[in-house]
């Protein structure tokens, strides 16, 4: 036979079997069309001269393996159905004498024509969105852009490559699927369903255990960090969970109802039931793959929603003054104060030069050390604690320490404290308690704050908690740092912090301004620090030059959130289709027979509504449950990236977002139980 009849029977195949291959064919599109989205914004577009550009490109890179290891996963997966659908079709092409060699020729035919279809029209829809996705995250930066479309080589061979290797591999398990099965298994596939599973209690009650522990353990963590590390831990524990209660659970669910007379002897339940039992085993897994999906898009759309909504919280937050600057140099000559007065005396010119006078201004002395809780004490002792491996991640804290005099100037009281007491504020940390134990120090009569001493700037957005600690004056201070100095000596561990004068304020002008001023600033002080020879090191930040930064990275979250929530979407529905589509297949003989022997056609809907009822939106309410379970991880996560009415939006979010997907699930089923019923009928008609 000649190539051309292999491609001709290709096709009239694919053709025959559109309601199967347009789908998948759809959906092959749609996932090189976002890798090559993904992969042109990490790699081929131009953000170099938009400040957080680079940011924006290396969260979305991490998009480009997230999208091409789901791709794969989700087309291998899906075209499982394909091949089920198909098999009968293919022991009749062997019955009627084309062997096993040429149905693999027309395998072949039918594999090269869907990749180059699916690679071919992917591309240049992707080339064509990439613009839009690019003038998106562009209009996010706050940068401008040209409506020029620019082809990068990089992300077509990267996207080409991708999806020539998942085609191979699909390929390579259809002959396999194709090779192993004799001609009468393959004509016999349809019916051959799968085998009454037992009730296997032991799995459903370890899936059932797993679940409530990882449950506990996202609602139990009260620690940001520890969340965090968690989270991944609880993510894993709830899908093997998932997929233990869908496949023993269910069946052991619908062995229950099948013991309920009342529920089971009714024409619609019974017939729905026993078809539901006797496949019950890759129903059960078609759905937990329903619910995981689901449960990932909501939480992934959740999530970066809200933290692109709380950007502007999260500048705030992190920068709570237009502009920072921080001096550092010896414990003696560091909290001498004439030995800054060349520095703040330069701050003040290039201020005058603007014509500017410093706003809410704040001026103190501050000492931060790392340091790890241990119930009520604080552990100095690091590099000690690294060696015996008694370091725990989990429990760092940074300890934050000034001096009563600048806590009193800042915040306008008068309190005074006797030696051996303490002011004291956790932030991101469990601490309540009236005396405060440090290593070294003994233990402080203390006194809880009713909000922070200074501003969080990098603690708000810290991963690890910052307890501040008001001392009585800066030899407490100097104390404490002659430790650290100690400590770095004996563990050969390099310089110990430095201590700090910080000088913040605000501006009366626009951020263009204000960036002038900084870059002036930091031009003033780095000539003074030279002129001086003092070895005094400095830092500067301003609240309009990082605005770039975390813009980029939220927006950089949120765009990667909507192609990723948009992919997982895309599994959910075509897993929903192709599970009614290939059960009203299944199911065609079945109701064929019933209708026979007296049932009506009114009977069979009421029948098929009742199968699809009963397990066809327990996957929208688990990953509600499992939504809802997440939430305070979540939260916690999202508390370290964003403050100020975080857990309050995401609430907002979250339920919307299930809102809306809900509308879509009922949506899909509607569609879907239409075609199962219409398949089902399709050839009992009277």
């Amino acid at each position: 036979m000649k190539g051309g009849f292999y491609l001709k029977l290709a096709r009239n195949g694919m053709s025959k079997n559109r309601k199967l291959y347009v789908p998948y064919i759809l959906t092959c599109i749609c996932m090189v069309m976002m890798f090559y989205i993904v992969c042109y914004l990490a790699m081929g577009a131009d953000f170099r001269e938009v400040y957080g550009g680079e940011m924006v490109q290396m969260v979305i890179g991490f998009g480009v393996s997230v999208i091409g290891v789901f791709s794969l996963i989700f087309l291998y997966y899906t075209n499982s159905f394909l091949i089920r659908r198909r098999q009968k079709e293919f022991g009749l092409y062997n019955i009627l004498g084309m062997g096993k060699r040429s149905l693999v020729k027309l395998l072949v035919c039918e594999n090269l024509i869907l990749s180059a279809v699916s690679i071919a029209a992917g591309l240049v829809l992707g080339i064509l969105f990439s613009k839009l996705a690019e003038m998106a995250a562009m209009k996010m930066l706050g940068g401008e852009i040209g409506f020029d479309i620019h082809v990068a080589a990089a992300p077509v061979l990267y996207t080409i490559a991708l999806f020539l290797l998942i085609f191979m591999l699909i390929m390579v398990r259809m002959l396999y699927a194709i090779l192993r099965l004799r001609p009468v298994e393959m004509l016999k596939s349809e019916s051959a369903g799968e085998k009454p599973p037992k009730t296997n209690w032991a799995l459903a009650l370890i899936g059932l255990a797993i679940m409530a522990v990882a449950y506990y353990l996202a609602v139990s963590i009260e620690d940001p960090m520890t969340a965090m590390l968690t989270f991944f831990i609880a993510v894993i524990m709830v899908i093997v969970a998932t997929y233990l209660l869908f496949i023993a659970g269910s069946v052991a669910l619908c062995r229950t109802l099948q013991k309920n007379k009342k529920y089971y002897y009714k024409t619609n339940h019974f017939v729905s039931l026993s078809s539901m039992i006797y496949r019950m085993k890759r129903n059960g897994a078609g759905l937990a793959s329903i619910c995981i999906l689901s449960t990932m898009m909501l939480v992934t759309i959740s999530s970066t929603v809200c933290l692109y909504a709380q950007n502007e919280n999260a500048i705030n937050a992190r920068y709570p003054h237009d502009i920072s600057v921080r001096l550092s140099a010896g414990g003696g000559m560091m909290f001498d104060s004439g030995a800054m007065d060349s520095y703040f005396g330069a701050v003040d010119e290039v201020l005058a030069e603007y014509g500017q006078t410093p706003e809410n201004a704040e001026q103190y002395r501050s000492y931060t050390i790392s340091a790890m809780q241990s119930g009520e004490k604080i552990l100095l002792d690091i590099y000690g604690l690294d060696e015996t491996g008694d370091w725990d991640y989990t429990k760092a804290v940074s300890v934050n320490i000034i001096p009563l005099e600048d806590y009193n100037r800042l915040s306008g009281e008068d309190r005074e404290l006797a030696e051996g007491e303490v002011l004291y504020y956790p932030h991101n940390m469990n601490y309540d308690g009236d005396t405060l134990s440090m290593e070294h120090f003994g233990t402080w009569k203390a006194e809880r704050l009713k909000s922070s001493p200074i501003s969080l700037e990098d603690a708000a957005v810290d991963m690890i908690g910052t307890l501040f600690v008001v001392v009585r004056d800066t030899s407490v201070i100097d104390e404490v740092y002659q430790y650290e100095i100690e400590l770095t000596e004996k563990n050969n561990a390099g310089y110990a912090q430095p201590l700090f004068q910080c000088y913040d304020f605000d501006l009366g002008c626009d951020e263009d301004t204000q960036i002038e001023i900084y870059n002036d600033l930091y031009e003033r002080i780095a000539q003074t620090a030279e002129e001086s020879q003092d070895q005094v090191s400095y830092m500067l930040e301003s609240r309009a030059q990082g605005r770039g930064d975390i813009t980029a990275l939220y927006g950089a979250l949120f765009f990667l959130g909507m192609l990723l929530g948009a992919v997982f979407l895309f599994g959910t529905v075509l897993i929903i289709y192709y599970k009614q589509i290939s059960e009203g297949y299944e199911d065609q003989g079945r109701f064929g027979i019933l209708m026979k022997v007296g049932m009506t056609r009114r009977e069979v809907k009421k029948s098929i509504n009742s199968q699809v009822l009963t397990v066809f939106f327990l996957p929208l309410l688990v990953a509600g449950l499992h939504l809802g379970f997440a939430f305070p991880l979540i939260s916690k996560i999202l508390g370290l990236m964003a403050t100020g009415g975080t857990v309050k939006l995401l609430i907002n979010v979250t339920i919307g977002c299930y809102l809306i997907f809900a509308f879509f699930y009922v949506v899909v089923y509607m569609v879907t139980s239409k075609n199962y019923y219409i398949i089902v009928n399709s050839s009992n008609k009277k």
